[in-house]
C-alpha cells in the first residue's frame, strides 16, 4: 500500500479477481469525499451494502466485483479506506 497522504492507494489483492473480464490483482482506491458517503447513504439498506457500493465507486468497479473478493483481501481494502480517514 502506498502513503495515506496520497490521493489514489494500490491494494495488491493475494487472490485476483475478474474486472470486466480481465484478472487483476490489485485494485486502486481513491481518497473519499463526503459526497461518496452521501451517495450510498439513502440508496441501500444496511452497512454492509453500503461499504461495498462506497468502495465500489472509490475503486471504480462494478460492486459484484468486490463480492468475489477473499475476505482476506476485503479487510485490505476496509484497512485501506480506514487510513484516509486518520
Amino acid at each position: 500500500m502506498s502513503d495515506f497522504k496520497n490521493n489514489l492507494i494500490q491494494v495488491k489483492l493475494t487472490y485476483a479477481i475478474t474486472v470486466d473480464g480481465v484478472q487483476v490483482d490489485k485494485l486502486s482506491l481513491r481518497r473519499p469525499k463526503v459526497r461518496d458517503m452521501l451517495g450510498v447513504e439513502t440508496s441501500h439498506s444496511n452497512d454492509a451494502q453500503k461499504e461495498i457500493h462506497l468502495f465500489a465507486h472509490l475503486c471504480e468497479v462494478n460492486p459484484d466485483c468486490l463480492m468475489d473478493l477473499d475476505m482476506a483481501d476485503y479487510a485490505k481494502l476496509q484497512k485501506a479506506y480506514q487510513g484516509f480517514l486518520s
